[in-house]
Formats: C-alpha cells, structure tokens, sequence
C-alpha cells in the first residue's frame, strides 16, 4: 500500500501538461527538491485551488511512484502566498535568481532544512524590503556555506597570506575557490582582480550567518567587483550560466 508524504514546500516552477494537468517544480523541507504532476490542477477548484503560483509556501501531500521520476501530487495547502513578489518586477528578478541559485547548488533528493530555511527566509525578506545587492550577495554567500561550497576570503587561498594591510590588490580564483595574491595568482588561469575593499566587504558579509549588516555606502566600482566574483563563483559551482542573473543589476541599489 503506498503511503502518502507531506512536508512545507515553496513552489518553485509550474508548467501546464496537457489539457488539465500541471508539472510543478518544489523544494521541501524533508525532501529535497521535487517534481510531481499535479492532475486536473488547470480546471481543479477544489485541491489545488491558488496553491500553486510560484514561490508561495504550502503543505504539500505526495505519493512517489517507483516508475516514474514524477511523483503523485494529492494536495497542496496554501500556507503562505507570494502574491507581493510577482506584483513588481524587481521582486520577482530577484526571486527568481534566488530560486534558481538554490535549485542549481543543491542535489536532487539532498534534504537540507538549513537550505530550505534560508530560501524561505530569503522570500519572505524580498516581499518585506524589497531587492538590494546587500542582501543578495549575503543571501548567496550563505548559501555556498549551506551547500559546502564556502569560498575562502580571509587569506590566500594557496599560501595563507592574509596581509589585508598591505595587500591592496587580490585576485580570486573559481578553480581554487578563493582569493589569491599576486605571487600565487600568476601561475593560475581565470582569475578576476579584486580590490582590498571588496575583499573585506565580502569577508564580512560571509561571517555574518543570521543578521543581514546595515546598509553600505560603496563606489560602484567595487560593488562591480563583488557581484562579478560571487555570480562567477556559483556559475563555476553549477556548471551553467544562470538565466535569472542579467536582470538584477536593473533593479537593485546597494
């Protein structure tokens, strides 16, 4: 007898199939991410009824089915809805990269209640603050150490070096996963210059694990910096360019 699962879930993605039925797309608290086939989900008024915009959070209810990768979606509990996010473009750009960042630095089936906790906690602080790169780059950052993919900021990745006071230009490598001096970043490939300032700013906001700093009066030239080493890192980590990416810089002040 199959037996049926639910656990919190923020809706990721919908895709009509065929006349009636719906793909949906989740990352849930107890399993990971998940796909299921929501059927009669387009004319349903009863189970599925506004539980299924993208990034609102629900309880859902599922069957896995052994000979399909697709579970059986029964119901989906509207918990809480993002309804503030898709009504202003900025949010939803940004709710979409967060979206997309997550789903591309975690596995399958890899439960993580850490990871899912900071998407939620990510959402629900777009829907109250709206989108600034502050917020965002802490929120990636965050989100590699919850992944184990944790660059290294505070010294040479290669020598230890971490003369920040006498350093003043670093270069950061995606291949070692970190920042490197001059000395070890000549012999490397790919690397991106980064200056003293956006080292400390970006070591500082990766030591902050709960609290998100005060807002920050920068050059644009270092905030360049740091968007520019921080989205090439996770594209490096996931492998594939991030589609949500190109739009945010529109949208966000620091």
């Amino acid at each position: 007898m199959r037996v049926s699962l639910t656990t919190p879930a923020i809706v990721l993605r919908t895709r009509p199939f065929g006349e009636s039925d719906k793909i949906v797309s989740f990352f849930t608290q107890t399993y990971g991410k998940l796909t299921g086939i929501a059927k009669g989900a387009l004319r349903s008024r009863k189970r599925f009824v506004n539980s299924l915009d993208t990034f609102s959070l629900v309880n859902l209810s599922f069957y896995d089915r052994s000979h399909s990768h697709l579970a059986f979606l029964l119901s989906a509990e509207l918990i809480h809805s993002a309804r503030s996010i898709t009504t202003e473009l900025g949010r939803i750009a940004h709710a979409s990269y967060l979206v997309e960042v997550t789903r591309g630095l975690v596995g399958g089936r890899e439960t993580n209640p850490a990871i899912f906790q900071h998407l939620q906690e990510g959402l629900a602080h777009l829907e109250s603050n709206g989108p600034s790169l502050r917020f965002l780059t802490f929120f990636e950052l965050k989100l590699l150490r919850l992944t184990g993919y944790q660059p290294v900021l505070d010294r040479c990745r290669k020598c230890s070096d971490s003369g920040f006071s006498e350093i003043s230009q670093w270069h950061f490598s995606p291949l070692d996963g970190g920042i490197l001096c001059d000395s070890c970043a000549r012999s490397c490939r790919e690397v991106l210059p980064v200056g003293r300032r956006a080292v400390e700013i970006l070591t500082a906001l990766q030591s902050e694990t709960d609290h998100l700093p005060a807002p920050l009066s920068l050059p644009a030239s270092v905030v360049a910096e740091i968007r520019s080493v921080v989205l090439r890192f996770i594209q490096f980590q996931m492998d594939r360019e991030i589609k949500s990416a190109p739009f945010l810089n529109q949208f966000s002040s620091v």
